[in-house]
């Protein structure tokens, strides 16, 4: 898959200020200051598309960018940060697990979780809640650039220990927004579970004159030109 046109579209607060259409959803979440703005405008090759911040936990809205016309990339606001509000920490996970579960647009959920560390429990609970939800599950494990090669092995396997503990398995990718590492990977399941949805329905030609069989009775209806390549 290749990335030519990316456009912020709209921020949202709640489920009914998202957008109405059906097009597809691909929702990226993770905790506060894993790296998921960087690794966002890395792949899709803009330096600030996704906004990055020294503080942990300020974007306070799931944000909407159309992707070459036909899917949009969700960033959903990170969680776990101890200096926002219980109040505000409620009301955030409140709407990230109704989106995450009831959102009938979303089909694929990439979870950020730094490589770094072992799952934690909030990140254990997503993965849980995404159990419940009907959209695809990919694992990003971050800043892999910062691991040696036997420690992103190792990496990979606890994650995928952590999972199968949970009753849980799906892909796990090791990334990096510094380096670019795993990009060409995200951009390959993206293409496995969105191509089937983004193929367009063939257009019969209105000005395209019926064919006649000519062993055809005249009575019958005639015969359309085949749409198909």
């Amino acid at each position: 898959m290749k990335i030519d046109r990316v456009v912020f579209t709209q921020g949202a607060t709640s489920l009914k200020n998202m957008p109405q259409e059906s097009t597809p959803e691909v929702a990226f979440i993770g905790r506060s200051n894993v790296g998921k703005s960087s690794l966002i405008n890395r792949l899709l090759q803009r330096k600030n598309l996704a906004r990055t911040s020294g503080t942990p936990g300020k974007t306070q809205e799931i944000n909407f960018f159309l992707v070459n016309e036909a899917f949009h990339v969700v960033d959903l606001p990170g969680f776990g940060y101890a200096k926002v509000s219980k109040t505000q920490r409620a009301k955030w996970q409140q709407l990230i697990g109704t989106y995450l579960v009831g959102r009938s647009q979303l089909k694929v959920v990439f979870q950020l979780i730094d490589s770094r560390h072992a799952p934690t429990e909030l990140d254990r609970e997503v993965i849980l809640l995404l159990k419940e939800s009907s959209a695809a599950h990919v694992i990003l494990l971050t800043k892999g650039d910062k691991l040696s090669g036997n420690e992103r092995s190792k990496s990979i396997a606890v994650v995928h220990k952590a999972l199968l503990s949970l009753g849980r398995e799906c892909p796990i990718v090791l990334t990096s927004a510094s380096d670019g590492r795993g990009r060409d990977t995200i951009l390959e399941w993206l293409n496995f579970y969105l191509q089937p949805l983004l193929i367009p329905e063939p257009i019969q030609d209105s000005d395209q004159e019926p064919i006649q069989d000519p062993d055809q009775d005249p009575g019958q209806d005639p015969i359309l030109p085949d749409t198909e390549p």
